[in-house]
């Protein structure tokens, strides 16, 4: 990573995008305390992140990753409680929760007794989802969720996303690839190119007002956007 400075602004979406290599995945890991940077400082709401702080901020933070990092071996409703079973909640406010999260993300309530491999892509990214915000955090950050999914699934999972995003108003930091999907989720868009920032804005600023020829190369390359 080149040196960074970023703020992520509280209850909206900040997508990070660019080509492969680019630090946007790396940039994130940080973020959420997977890897610790060589220098400079990481906050989270006004508070320097330390070694002995991850753990805390492990519970403030929830994290999706591509293929849904869910435990094989564990059902659904056992992946989605883990987190709040280590940290003591009662069954009794488990199950409440369990409740608004399959209404919140339209999963059935009759899949949660199911394992990882009995449920299709999409239902696991919405086991994950639910797994993120179990213990209800300040921050969302998703690691490109909706990468390996087939287009008809990823476009249901879009439109579920945002209305999710929008009901829970949540500081979110999103991951992709695809500019279309930064485009239509993120309040933000940041592309990223060799470690650095290349530009910060809106798709408009992106689009109409590059700050440099990469932008430009970059959402040209995007198909998507066609769409747009």
């Amino acid at each position: 990573m080149k040196p960074t400075t970023l703020a992520f602004d509280e209850g909206k979406t900040t997508v990070l995008i660019g080509p492969s290599g680019c630090g946007k995945s790396t940039l994130l890991r940080l973020v959420v305390g997977l890897i610790a940077p060589t220098s400079g400082t990481i906050t989270f709401d006004s508070e320097p992140l330390t070694r002995e702080k991850h753990t805390l901020l492990r519970r403030r933070i929830g994290y999706v990753i591509q293929d849904g990092g869910l435990f094989p071996h564990l059902t659904a409703a056992g992946n989605v409680a883990l987190m709040a079973r280590e940290s003591g909640r009662g069954e009794a406010e488990i199950q409440a929760r369990f409740d608004e999260l399959c209404e919140l993300t339209r999963f059935p309530a009759d899949g949660l007794t199911r394992y990882p491999a009995e449920l299709s892509g999409g239902q696991r990214q919405r086991v994950s989802l639910m797994r993120a915000l179990m213990l209800k955090p300040e921050a969302l950050l998703l690691d490109e969720p909706l990468g390996a999914l087939d287009p008809m699934v990823r476009a249901g999972l879009q439109t579920d996303l945002k209305r999710i995003f929008g009901e829970l108003g949540q500081t979110v930091i999103l991951v992709t690839h695809d500019m279309g999907e930064a485009g239509y989720l993120g309040d933000r868009i940041v592309l990223m190119q060799d470690g650095g920032i290349a530009q910060a804005g809106s798709l408009e600023d992106l689009r109409d007002r590059p700050a440099m020829p990469f932008v430009t190369e970059f959402l040209n390359a995007q198909r998507s956007l066609v769409q747009l």
